[in-house]
């Protein structure tokens, strides 16, 4: 399997760190919060990994290299203006080949990944969902046995964590489209399979939560796995 971490965002609410830095460059615990997703990928035997880049992407491939330090192969797929997610897939889709492939928000860290599924036929993507953090309160999508729908009294935070399907991408346009009305078209059509990720998992999208992280990971002596696993932020 391959993977994509996405890393074009310019992380407003993370000034003034991203002034200076892409979002999944900040350091978390001393690391670059991104090298936390390629040593999970390598320790499950993902060797091909994909990064897009947008803001500052010029200093990811120089941080980072060609990922031969993790023994895995780092592609870079640069976009002169921010294709947003889908559009940033779509792009990418020549280097993360014909087989389903996993995507991951390069500015979320977890603590580790979730089994990896087969595609069940018929099904173009199956996404994790998280309990609602204190910004999302409302959730995102609703998790019914194992589908994923739009509509629903439980719903759940998307975790940014996704297995998808090359066809999911194939009809969009070149240029700027967005993930969620996509997958919402999927839904409707039960295309969307889907489970609850209990793990860790922080959204480091502010100043604030990017503290609360590192002060759990120092609490819990560097491991993300600390006496309140479970907790989302």
């Amino acid at each position: 399997m391959r993977a994509m971490i996405l890393a074009a965002g310019r992380g407003e609410r993370l000034r003034p760190l991203t002034d200076t830095l892409p979002k999944p460059l900040i350091p978390v615990a001393g690391k670059p919060l991104i090298v936390y997703h390629i040593e999970r990928l390598a320790a499950i035997g993902v060797k091909d990994i994909v990064i897009n880049h947008a803001w500052l992407g010029h200093t990811l491939p120089a941080s980072l290299g060609d990922g031969s330090r993790w023994g895995v192969q780092l592609h870079y797929s640069a976009e002169p203006t921010p294709l947003e997610t889908a559009g940033g897939i779509k792009q990418a889709l020549p280097l993360l080949g014909e087989a389903p492939f996993l995507v991951i928000n390069g500015d979320v860290f977890i603590d580790s990944l979730p089994d990896m599924p087969v595609l069940a036929e018929g099904k173009l993507a199956h996404l994790w969902l998280v309990d609602n953090p204190g910004q999302n309160p409302q959730g995102d999508f609703a998790l019914c046995d194992n589908r994923v729908e739009d509509r629903g009294d439980a719903r759940l935070t998307f975790s940014g964590m996704g297995l998808y399907h090359p066809a999911l991408f194939a009809d969009i346009p070149q240029g700027a489209v967005a993930l969620a009305p996509l997958l919402r078209q999927q839904m409707a059509l039960d295309r969307v399979s889907g489970a609850h990720f209990s793990g860790f998992w922080c959204d480091v999208g502010t100043v604030e939560r990017l503290r609360a992280l590192e002060t759990h990971l120092s609490r819990s002596g560097g491991r993300p796995w600390g006496p309140d696993m479970g907790t989302h932020y």
